[in-house]
Order: structure tokens, then sequence, then C-alpha cells
């Protein structure tokens, strides 16, 4: 008897870190021959019309999604639930579980939310009764793990996963250019802000350097705007969302990756880079320490400091031996985010609370 998983998240398009790993875990089980059942919670609305009414499309994609979890949990052995803060739990991660606790299925809530402390502090009752019906809570990293042990729920780490065989690069050693890469949706808690001005610090030492932005979201006008008046807007490529494969090669394109958010856990954009033979400088906030560490695998500034940003990105491109340094610890640490390294603490978590007798051998 083969397990059946019935995973529950969001897919792409947008392309995004939570869309991203969702499908990609999706493609990952079937390869190790489990029957995999999916249930979107970004689904299209219908109508579409729908969606420019906030609360009736609520309900309208509600009702089927509920009706669509009844299904899933009756064909299932396990549900896997892709979880995040906010609203995003009370309407997809609630009804997942209570869906499942009703039709006696196990229920594995994989969070990562890199805003999981503000959002228990205010919802910690409400989310504490739904985790008491699940089988299991599992988390990116060390730093959800340890919020959610301070809120009096336990966790089991399994970290966020990173192809590397796409994510690679044949020569990561080649002399620092000075072309800047950040992979962070155009959002506020994502500061790109920051970037940009840390770029012009830069910009004015090296005007041959360049910036690409790839993402998109609401902030993109006024993202823009800064550039133009900062006198960048030649200098800086605003590349929208990228598939992973162009994401791919976007990260072999780069010289120095650059991490600005504000809120953070284990962002696949700089597993990616680091993959990617990159060196990083990233916000040393959230879960960012517990994925690289400061003068060995990154260049971690405080947040929302772009002159301290700029001294970091300056001192890489100064200093060849520090970015190969960089480069080569972080090639060495990424092989704990692969597949090879995740699946085996995975199925530990599913043969817990779905034991099937002829799993495939891991």
């Amino acid at each position: 008897m083969t397990l059946r998983v019935g995973l529950v998240g969001p897919l792409p398009p947008p392309f995004g870190g939570m869309a991203n790993q969702t499908r990609q875990l999706a493609e990952l089980l079937r390869g190790e021959g489990v029957v995999v059942s999916l249930v979107q919670t970004n689904a299209r609305y219908r109508p579409r019309w729908i969606g420019g009414f906030p609360f009736v499309r609520a309900l309208f994609r509600l009702i089927p999604y509920v009706f669509s979890l009844w299904r899933l949990a009756g064909r299932c052995d396990l549900v896997h639930l892709m979880a995040n803060s906010g609203w995003s739990w009370h309407l997809f991660a609630m009804p997942a579980i209570w869906t499942a606790k009703v039709r006696g299925k196990p229920v594995v809530v994989n969070y990562r939310g890199g805003d999981a402390e503000k959002f228990l502090a205010g919802s910690r009752r409400v989310v504490s009764a739904s985790m008491r019906q699940a089988a299991a809570l599992i988390v990116p990293s060390g730093f959800l793990k340890a919020v959610f042990e301070r809120s009096g729920m336990a966790a089991t780490i399994v970290p966020n996963v990173v192809d590397v065989r796409r994510f690679r690069n044949p020569s990561p050693h080649r002399a620092i250019r000075r072309h800047l890469l950040v992979a962070r949706n155009l959002e506020p808690i994502y500061d790109n802000e920051t970037a940009i001005r840390a770029f012009a610090i830069v910009h004015r030492a090296y005007p041959e350097a360049t910036l690409t932005i790839a993402g998109a979201g609401p902030l993109a006008g006024a993202l823009r705007e800064l550039a133009e008046d900062l006198g960048l807007i030649a200098a800086v490529r605003f590349a929208g969302r990228l598939d992973r494969g162009a994401m791919a090669q976007a990260c072999r394109q780069a010289d120095i990756a650059l991490n600005p958010s504000l809120v953070d856990n284990m962002p696949n954009s700089i597993l990616e880079a680091l993959a990617s033979g990159l060196p990083i400088v990233s916000t040393h906030v959230g879960g960012i320490p517990f994925v690289v560490e400061h003068e060995r695998t990154a260049l971690l500034v405080p947040p929302g400091s772009p002159d301290l940003m700029a001294r970091a990105i300056l001192r890489l491109m100064r200093d060849p031996a520090l970015a190969a340094r960089l480069i080569d610890n972080g090639l060495e640490d990424i092989g704990r985010y692969t597949w090879e390294r995740v699946w085996p603490l995975l199925s530990g978590v599913y043969d817990s609370h779905a034991p099937v007798a002829d799993r495939p051998a891991i």
C-alpha cells in the first residue's frame, strides 16, 4: 500500500516562496513513489469579477475550498498543509485542519510565515485550538521552532528544499563584477527601498554597477519612481516575477545577492543564492541568522540601513578573498537543504502519523 498525501497550499502563478515550495514538494514526493493529490489555496475566483469585492470573494472561495478539502481527505492517508500567518491562517489553514479532523485524517501543518511571532502574539489561542487537532507541526528553521515553543506548541524542523540541479554555477569563483540581484517581492516587509538606496551609494563609487530586482508587488510604481529620483533608472532593471528557470538564470548572471527584508524566516532566495555560488549581503532579521552566518556565509547588516548595506557590498567588491570564502562556505552548507537530506526527516514525520508497511525506500 503506497502512501497517499493530500497536499494543501498555493501554486504558481504567481511565483513566490511558498507557491514554489508547494509545487516542488509535490514533484519530489511523486519521485519517491508517494501518491499526491493537490488542493490549491490561491485558485482563481469564479466568476472573476468577484475578486473586486473583498468580503464576498472570501465566501465564494471558502465554499468550494472546503468542498475540495472534504473530497481530498477522503482519498488520502495524511494531509500536508502549507500554512502562513494572518488571514491566510484563518481562511485556509483552519478549514483544512478541521475538515481533516472531522474526516479522521492526520494533518501535518508545515508553517513557514516569517511574521509568526507577531501573529501568534495576537492569535495564539485561536492557533493553539486548531493545532491541538493537528498530528504534527513542522517548521523550516530553528527560529520558527523557538517562536512556536514560546507559545506552548512543539515543532519539528524540516528545512526548505533547494533544487541544486537547477540553482548552480559551474564557475562561482569568477572575478566579482558589479551586478547585484534582489529576488524579493515588491512589498513593504521586503524593504526593496533600502536595497535601491544602498545601490545608489555603490553606483557613485562604481558607475558601471547594475541592479536587478526580480519580484512584483504593490510598491512597483513607487520603487521605479525612487530609482528615477536617484538617477538610477538606467542602471536598475525591474524584471518582475520570474519562474524557476528564469530565476536560476538570473542568479548565474549576478555577482552579489541582496536581501533587505524587515521580516523573514528561511527565504528561498537566500538558499538559491548559496547554491548558485553568490556572496550574500542580508539583513539579520528573524530566521536569517539561522540560515547564514555573519562573515562566514554572508555579510549581515541591520534592517533599514542603506549605508551599512552599501558598505558591505563594497567590501565584497574590493575583497575577492572574502567573497570567495563566503561562496565556498555557502556551497558547503547548502547540502543541508537538498532533498536527499530533507526527505528522511519528512518521511519520519509521515511514518509517525500515517505508517505505511511498504513505503518506497529512502
